[in-house]
């Protein structure tokens, strides 16, 4: 059984104290650094780009888990490897030719992830699942920070969980959106292997102290299996 890993996502970090930020959650045992990229276009709100995934690949020896939220990802994933990112995650909906593109990734030495937004079933895997490093159930609709937790993601994330089973896979189960103490449990027991947390974590007065009760929560959880 594989253990929880930790993605804090640096969306609701603080920007003008961003070295710190990352320090707090290196130390609080965080496993990766989730960067949530939008353009405007797939979701409405802009984020950041590949300089600020380079910025953070400087400040920071954790994997960067970058999630591209916008149209067209086949345009930019060689900007996105050489800014660092160690993960590359698109979302099924935004590429026409998925199996192209999720082979490109991995042809620049990143580690492919398909994401689906709510209302996408996970059928549409079925082809792709094979070739993926890990597989992001959006737990809220993309675009926004802040939003609480989606409950019918606990049965999308069990279905999941099965489908990897029954084809023997290695592929890893990430869970982002309103991810926080109060959905841990529910998540973990349906099959997740990778929680993004962003306000539960940077919102928090000790960041530290914040990943560290979260992940804690999370392999006590799983242990309860």
């Amino acid at each position: 059984m594989n253990r929880i890993l930790i993605s804090p996502s640096i969306l609701s970090a603080n920007f003008g104290n961003l070295a710190s930020d990352i320090a707090a959650v290196e130390k609080g045992g965080a496993d990766l650094l989730h960067l949530d990229v939008m353009d405007g276009h797939f979701v409405p709100s802009i984020s950041f780009g590949p300089p600020i995934v380079a910025a953070a690949s400087k400040l920071t020896s954790l994997p960067l888990d970058t999630h591209l939220m916008v149209k067209n990802p086949e345009n930019c994933l060689e900007e996105f490897q050489k800014a660092g990112a160690g993960y590359l995650t698109v979302h099924a909906e935004a590429c026409v030719h998925l199996h192209r593109t999720i082979s490109v990734i991995r042809s620049l030495g990143m580690k492919p992830g398909v994401a689906l937004n709510p209302a996408t079933p996970i059928g549409v895997l079925e082809e792709i699942l094979p070739l993926v490093d890990l597989v992001l159930v959006m737990s809220v609709n993309p675009g926004y920070w802040g939003q609480p937790f989606i409950p019918e993601s606990v049965e999308k994330i069990s279905k999941l969980k099965k489908m990897i089973d029954t084809k023997k896979l290695p592929t890893r189960i990430e869970v982002d959106g309103g991810i926080d103490a109060s959905v841990v449990d529910r998540v973990v027991q349906a099959g997740a292997d990778i929680l993004v947390a962003s306000k539960a974590i940077f919102s928090s007065s000790d960041v530290k102290k914040a990943v560290e009760r979260l992940k804690n929560q999370a392999n006590k959880g799983q242990r309860k299996l």
